[in-house]
């Protein structure tokens, strides 16, 4: 039996893009990429050195045989996958356009194997004391259905029961659910959580957050004591608050020229946080900040949606003057 740094559940979907900056109704071809929330942390931790898997459902199909064989090749388990004969995959539709136009995502997920999740689908063999070291949920898959929200509580459960930590990103999708049902639907994780990722956009939409961020975080901080705090800022970088004692820690970004696939970027961060936190030898806050802020800042770099970063670099960045500029011979 493989042991694991971290376990995570969620949807991975495939990702249409028309090339060229089209529009979806000017496109003659669409560029196929693999995307997901959970399943780029993944990737990010895999390309890291952490060990890690994927629980997830997918049509028994060559799509779905696509996003095994991506994730697997960038270093993630995905032998837990249960496969259904009837479902299809989630897909969606990326239409990028440059400011002042801006991009749009539409999604086409209805129906997807993994919405039709049930409890039953988990591999209660894999939850067990030793075998990983935390669980990391986001708030886009409880959103799916009701079904997959309960499967996701009953992780919850048997992660906790194991000795595991809990991870969650609120990770807000308007198109999925409002402010109000995603505060309820988040709830059961944000309150059991050892680690709560959030953007302060969210912040301010579902917990209703004012101020500055240190503020905004002092607040979430009386609100959610038990667990470290992380609000990404964008291009101010992040901040974070201890659940013991409520230290602060300010992380600026690192300065890039130029963006070319900022989709994924979050999901990078907290790959980056989640392996600097797990690893750190003391401090584990402000080294976990500026791991996340270092693997975003190079998945910036990268089109596509998963941080397909080396470690190297990562490393680089945190030891450098933060512009990591250097020719490679």
């Amino acid at each position: 039996m493989t042991n694991y740094d971290v376990v995570t559940i969620g949807e991975t979907m495939l990702r249409l893009t028309p090339p060229n900056f089209l529009r979806l109704g000017q496109a003659k071809s669409l560029d196929v990429e693999v995307g997901g929330s959970e399943s780029n942390t993944a990737v990010g931790l895999g390309r890291l050195g952490a060990k890690v898997a994927w629980v997830s459902r997918l049509p028994r199909n060559p799509l779905g045989e696509i996003v095994t064989q991506t994730l697997t090749g960038y270093g993630v388990d995905t032998s837990y996958v249960q496969w259904s004969d009837r479902d299809r995959l989630g897909l969606y539709f990326y239409e990028e356009g440059p400011a002042p136009r801006g991009s749009r995502v539409i999604y086409d997920r209805a129906g997807s194997a993994l919405s039709r999740m049930v409890p039953a689908h988990l591999p209660e063999g894999l939850f067990q004391p030793g075998r990983a070291r935390l669980l990391h949920l986001t708030g886009i898959t409880p959103a799916l259905s009701e079904s997959v929200a309960q499967t996701l509580q009953k992780a919850v459960m048997l992660a906790k029961q194991a000795g595991w930590l809990l991870s969650f990103d609120v990770n807000y999708r308007g198109k999925l659910w409002t402010t109000t049902a995603a505060r309820m639907g988040c709830a059961p994780f944000v309150t059991t959580a050892d680690i709560l990722f959030m953007p302060l956009r969210d912040a301010v939409a579902i917990y209703g957050v004012a101020g500055d961020a240190e503020t905004a975080v002092s607040q979430l901080h009386r609100e959610f004591p038990h667990a470290t705090i992380v609000l990404t800022l964008g291009k101010e970088g992040a901040i974070g608050c201890e659940a013991n004692g409520g230290h602060i820690v300010r992380q600026p970004s690192f300065p890039a020229v130029g963006e070319i696939g900022r989709l994924g970027g979050g999901d990078a961060f907290t790959a980056g946080f989640l392996y600097g936190y797990l690893y750190a030898n003391d401090n584990p806050l402000p080294n976990a900040l500026g791991w996340g802020a270092a693997t975003a800042a190079i998945k910036y770099t990268i089109p596509g949606d998963m941080p397909l970063i080396e470690k190297s670099e990562v490393e680089a960045l945190l030891t450098s003057d933060g512009l990591g500029r250097r020719l490679s011979r």
